[in-house]
């Protein structure tokens, strides 16, 4: 009997630790061949990270995951793309410094795969730099995965000045994203519903 995968929010971990898995790749495949910006807003525990991790695997073309699975049947060429996943599910937002550590240390991990670029910049710039810089060394378009894009602002709800300062470095960020279009293969980000009044 399969354990129930509660609270694994990694493909690969699942699967390779035997967990019950519903099989719901081939609306991956739909979703990974027919669209590129997606936006998933759902509440807590719905498993938003897990369809990540999943978009990862595939993106990374780790077909070995998916045997059995129906992808395995639907895709053919299993490329593999250069895939920028942030998470910003896993800290306490107290300070400005907090998500710039988390940006920072996602930079650093990126420019170790894809080239260095100036740290002199801001972290718009830095980030458009390594999206241009992962296409044009890998020749193929970049996947962007962001989990959980507005919990530094959530945190931050009760404290204007900070709530501003994040406001303006996550426009930033995320504004590249429209500029950066033609370097783009797929886009995918993630809020959770707040239902607490």
């Amino acid at each position: 009997m399969r354990k129930l995968p509660i609270g694994i929010q990694t493909f690969r971990k699942l699967l390779e630790e035997n967990y019950l898995y519903v099989d719901k790749t081939a609306l991956v495949y739909k979703m990974v061949t027919t669209g590129k910006p997606y936006f998933l807003s759902r509440p807590r525990r719905f498993g938003k990270s897990l369809l990540l991790s999943t978009l990862e695997a595939y993106f990374l073309g780790r077909k070995d995951l998916f045997k059995g699975l129906a992808i395995e049947q639907l895709e053919k060429e299993w490329k593999v793309y250069p895939v920028l996943h942030l998470s910003l599910n896993a800290k306490f937002y107290e300070t400005k410094e907090s998500l710039e550590q988390i940006l920072e240390g996602h930079f650093i991990q990126w420019e170790k795969l894809f080239g260095k670029t100036d740290e002199e910049l801001g972290y718009e710039e830095r980030f458009m730099q390594i999206i241009q810089q992962a296409c044009e060394k890998t020749g193929e378009k970049v996947v962007v995965l962001i989990d959980e894009y507005d919990k530094p602002l959530l945190q931050a709800i009760n404290n204007e000045s900070l709530m501003e300062a994040y406001r303006r470095t996550m426009k930033a960020f995320y504004g590249v994203l429209k500029s950066a279009d033609r370097y783009l293969r797929f886009v995918f980000l993630t809020v959770s519903l707040n239902l607490h009044k």
